[in-house]
This record gives structure tokens, sequence and C-alpha cells, in this order.
């Protein structure tokens, strides 16, 4: 009798354990509707930097020769004793985009700007990298961040460089911030 109920418990046993082997896995409802919601919240971040880039105006010349505007540039301050600001990217980066906006439109950046430097875009873009000009300023092996900021002096000596990074404030740039950054970098006469 013994023998009977240890083969019926293994027989019932595996007939139990086959059955919940074969029990198919329950879909993650949960986790796909946080997967779509996400992509949704991307693509509608995606969408609106897209609509606020096409309203911006675009400073970056990619067919301009670089270094001969940078040298009128110099011939330039020198006269007018003034220093230069060259704001590196692309008009692809809506940050370079917003900067360039920024200051334009905040009269007291604008004034600060106007008055003591003059100020150049240079492009950096699939189409015109501007290596040879960017080498003679950073270590281009280095990856850099967009806009980054290199600032020269009335002879075109490199006085500074500055990541923008350090300007921002939420998804634009505080106004004490670059006012401090370009207060910095007025020629001394």
């Amino acid at each position: 009798m013994k023998k009977l109920s240890i083969i019926a418990f293994l027989g019932l046993s595996t007939l139990a354990f086959s059955q919940e082997a074969q029990k198919p896995a329950e879909p993650r409802k949960k986790d796909n509707a946080l997967l779509v919601k996400t992509d949704h919240a991307e693509l509608e971040a995606k969408k609106k930097a897209a609509e606020e880039k096409g309203k911006l105006p675009k400073p970056y010349n990619p067919k301009a020769d670089a270094q001969a505007d940078i040298n009128k540039l110099v011939a330039q301050a020198k006269k007018e004793g003034k220093n230069i600001i060259i704001q590196a990217g692309g008009n692809w980066c809506i940050w370079c985009l917003r900067f360039n906006n920024y200051v334009q439109t905040t009269p007291a950046l604008k004034n600060i700007l106007d008055k003591n430097y003059l100020y150049y875009h240079l492009n950096y873009s699939p189409e015109n990298k501007n290596e040879k000009v960017f080498s003679n300023y950073i270590n281009t092996n280095e990856q850099q961040g967009y806009p980054f900021f290199i600032v020269l002096d009335r002879n075109g000596k490199k006085l500074h460089v500055q990541q923008s990074d350090v300007l921002e404030e939420g998804k634009g740039y505080s106004e004490e911030k670059v006012k401090e950054f370009f207060n910095s970098w007025i020629p001394k006469s």
C-alpha cells in the first residue's frame, strides 16, 4: 500500500508540475503602456524643439570662409579697440540658436556685446567642420559641447574658451551668468 501511495503521489506531482510549466505567461501590459508614453513624450519634445528651431534665426554660414572672416574681424577689432567673441556651433544646434536669439533680443546683453565685442558664428556642421580654424583655438581631438565660445583680444590672441552649459538656466540662458561672462572679457583700454 505504501508503494502504491508513493507512486500515486509522484504521478500526480508530475502531472501537476507539467501543467504548471505549460501555463502561458501573461503579457506585461503595464510596462508596454509606460514605454508607449515615454516614446510619445519623447516624440512630442522633439516636435516642439523642431518647431522652435524653425522659428529662430540661423546665424551660421557653412559656406563662409571662416579664416578670412576672422582675419577681417581682427583688423576691425584693432581699429575699434574691441575683443572678439566667436560662438562655435551650427544651425542644427537648438542651444546655439537659443543663445544667439537670447543675446540679440535681451537689450542689456546686446548692449554689452555691441559696445565691447565683435560677434562671429563659427560653423561646425557636416558640410563644413572648419577643422583647421578650430585647431587654432582648441584641441580638436577633444569632444566639444555646442555652443562654446572663443574669446579673442583685438590682436586675435585667444584669451579664453567658455563652455555654454554654465550659462544655462532651465531651457534657456541666465541673463546674469551671460552678463558676467561678457563683462569678464571686456577689453582693458
